[in-house]
């Protein structure tokens, strides 16, 4: 594994940029939902993330597409301005001259439309100027860097989203200048050859890549069941965050009271900091088990923990139950993604990682429905309905498992 100096600008750069970036990001996001609902119900809000999300995925398809036409350092300077700006009129939305949540959301919009345009670019930049041997600790450190900050995001939005609103969106503003300047003078082109011949239509091309590998039934089980399992975790910014607000009492915790939106902050923090404190050890552990047993085993611990954090109120409860969750998910991801790498063959490789990229914006869509289905239905139902999501998820992986090894025995 190469030292972190040994690594190419652009990646030390790549670095520093996700940490600040998500650093601010982890402070304000996770609460956006509730943000929504007090101004626009439940009901609508559920329906605006829907939209937002369908957006992400649609320009994140064509951000793919351009990256491998345009280049890499185009599109991110391109989504890195358009962030800035949407970041500094939100700001103004949410001033002490101006309150606007229909400016702020269609700004949150443009965010999502920049993420789509950079996150693919961002992403091939990393695998065009990094070695194979290397990639490990590459990613190993951005996917770090991402939890850390996340994880000090959560607890700095906790304690401040409600009253300084204005002021976290200015220093999200400011971090989006400096990460523009960053990318502007330090980062370099990696795409060497750009993209000359003559297309017929762009969604002609992206639907033909993918064609056959939505005739792969075998695969195309295992997103679906990926899709209902990662749409539990996703109900802790839409639904979980609106109940929490809504109807958890504050709390004292320690030497300070605590309130539903500051204990949203704390479990995704919470969550975190144990994903990046035990996953070697989890690991280890895992792997010393039945593998059949323990992926089942995983899903329904995890899905228990959310069903219990979707019902409970007390913060003693919420924080135990999130523990539990965090080690089912930390039990399933290291046997979900060996499976997943057996799944593809070598020359369709990064089609199947495209589809199977759909699942978090499918799990996003999943959630935001959730977010209106609260608005209908009873907590009791609200948390059947999270249960019977995970038990989906986890009949239809049992179904497969045995297809699932016998794709990894030919592919090995």
């Amino acid at each position: 594994m190469s030292r972190f100096r040994d690594y190419h600008m652009n990646i030390k750069i790549r670095i520093v940029q996700i940490f600040y970036s998500d650093l601010v990001a982890g402070a304000i996001f996770p609460f956006m939902a509730i943000y929504f609902s007090e101004y626009y119900g439940s009901k609508l809000t559920g329906i605006l993330l829907l939209v937002n999300v369908i957006i992400g995925l649609v320009v994140g398809l064509y951000g793919g597409y351009y990256a491998d036409r345009t280049g890499r350092k185009k599109l991110m300077v391109i989504a890195g301005i358009i962030r800035m700006v949407a970041f500094i009129i939100m700001a103004l939305a949410n001033s002490p001259i101006l309150t606007s949540p229909g400016l702020t959301f269609l700004m949150a919009l443009l965010v999502g439309v920049s993420l789509g345009l950079d996150g693919p670019a961002a992403d091939a930049m990393v695998i065009d100027i990094t070695k194979p041997s290397e990639r490990k600790g590459v990613y190993s450190l951005i996917y770090w860097s991402f939890n850390l900050a996340f994880a000090v995001g959560g607890i700095i939005g906790a304690l401040t989203f409600e009253n300084y609103l204005f002021e976290l969106l200015l220093i999200l503003s400011f971090t989006s200048f400096l990460a523009n300047i960053l990318v502007i003078i330090f980062i370099e082109e990696t795409l060497m050859k750009k993209e000359t011949m003559k297309q017929k239509s762009v969604i002609f091309n992206m639907l033909k890549s993918y064609k056959e590998v939505a005739g792969d039934k075998l695969f195309i089980y295992f997103v679906l069941a990926g899709l209902f399992i990662q749409s539990i975790e996703n109900q802790m910014e839409n639904y979980i965050g609106i109940r929490l607000n809504q109807e958890m009492p504050t709390q004292s915790l320690f030497f300070f009271d605590v309130s539903g939106v500051e204990m949203l902050g704390f479990l995704k923090s919470e969550n975190t900091i144990i994903v990046v404190l035990l996953t070697v050890l989890i690991t280890r552990w895992v792997s010393k088990l039945k593998e059949e047993r323990a992926f089942l085993s995983s899903i329904f611990v995890f899905t228990i923990g959310y069903v219990a954090i979707s019902y409970v109120n007390n913060v003693w409860l919420l924080f135990i139950f999130m523990a539990i969750a965090t080690v089912g998910e930390l039990m399933r991801v290291p046997i979900q993604q060996d499976f997943l790498a057996s799944i593809p063959t070598d020359d369709k490789r990064s089609s199947y990682m495209a589809v199977y990229g759909m699942v978090f914006y499918g799990s996003m869509m999943l959630s935001s429905i959730f977010v209106s289905l609260g608005a209908i239905f009873n907590n009791e139902t609200m948390s059947v309905l999270i249960l019977i999501s995970g038990m989906i998820g986890m009949i239809m992986i049992k179904r497969i498992l045995p297809d699932l090894k016998k794709r990894r025995q030919l592919q090995s």
